[in-house]
């Protein structure tokens, strides 16, 4: 199943995408609970799932995808993570950073990109999103009035299905309920300043929208065991990204195994992969401006699309 989150005019409810593309609002056809939001379905297991499959294939009219604001399918995640598990952007990123950071006074950068810690090879890294700072797609990102340095991040995501502690990576994509896009919005200018400290990400990557969802959340059974997905970035119309979900160098899987050691998972926890190699301006060197329109693409998932609202960003940075 593919699975959203709409606002129509009566506040977010819960929808599935039917075979024409038309949105199925499934609270409307049942009064059971579990189909009250999509954080509800999820917690509500395998079996509201099948009853939500019914629902679906029994559903005659739908709603026009045009004629709603699409929210993120999980309007408040239960927790967010994200990794960081792309080789190639591991490698390239911070040597580009340091290169942006030569044009403000720092010490000049390398001439190739510096061997990646010992420690990236050992363990998944990730930091903590906020889980309060979601849209879906089709939003206007209003950027932060103190940040000239607008960046996008094309990365992949999981859901999780159901609790998880102690789970080993060979039984871990059991608990994955589904997967999405994830657009990791980033003030580079922020993020660099900060973690000098060194400590974060935080407002670098910390502001009302900036961490985009969807456009739907499908299903594992939809996609199938470690899925090898197409990946695209297009601005205003020209590609700018593109790589594979296969290409990450830790799994879901084993992301959760680390996630979980001693620590439980929830149902609705998102857990993201990271941006893939290529797959944001730093790497490119070039960043967002006012009015840029960002298109990602997952195969089999859809496109998800934002709008950047930066007046105060009226050209781009290259470097």
């Amino acid at each position: 199943m593919r699975l959203l989150t709409y606002d129509a005019g009566e506040g977010a409810r819960l929808g599935a995408l039917a075979s024409d593309g038309g949105i199925v609002d499934l609270a409307r056809r049942s009064d059971d609970g579990a189909f009250r939001s999509l954080q509800a379905l999820i917690e509500a297991g395998p079996n509201a799932l099948r009853a939500a499959e019914r629902l679906l294939a029994g559903a005659e009219e739908t709603i026009a995808p045009a004629s709603v604001q699409w929210l993120s399918p999980l309007p408040l995640p239960a927790q967010m993570r994200d990794f960081l598990v792309f080789e190639d952007h591991m490698r390239m990123a911070g040597w580009r950073g340091a290169q942006l950071r030569e044009r403000w006074g720092a010490p000049p950068a390398p001439e190739e990109p510096m061997p990646i810690p010992p420690i990236w090879y050992e363990q998944p890294i990730y930091y903590k999103c906020n889980r309060f700072a979601v849209c879906g797609h089709g939003t206007r990102v209003s950027w932060p009035a103190q940040s000239r340095i607008i960046d996008y991040e094309l990365e992949f995501a999981c859901v999780i299905g159901e609790r998880a502690c102690d789970i080993p990576a060979d039984r871990a994509e059991d608990f994955i309920f589904g997967y999405t896009i994830f657009n990791d919005l980033t003030a580079r200018d922020l993020q660099f300043r900060e973690m000098q400290g060194p400590l974060g990400p935080a407002k670098g990557k910390d502001f009302d929208n900036a961490n985009v969802l969807g456009p739907v959340i499908v299903t594992r059974d939809e996609l199938g065991r470690a899925p090898d997905l197409a990946m695209t970035a297009h601005v205003n119309g020209e590609l700018w990204s593109k790589g594979r979900t296969g290409s990450m160098h830790w799994s879901f899987p084993e992301m959760i195994e680390h996630v979980c050691r001693g620590e439980t998972l929830h149902p609705g926890e998102v857990l993201g992969s990271g941006t893939v190699g290529g797959g944001c301006g730093l790497e490119l060197g070039r960043t967002l401006m006012h009015e840029d329109v960002v298109r990602l693409e997952v195969e089999g998932i859809g496109v998800l699309e934002v709008a950047i609202d930066a007046p105060h960003v009226g050209e781009r940075t290259t470097f």
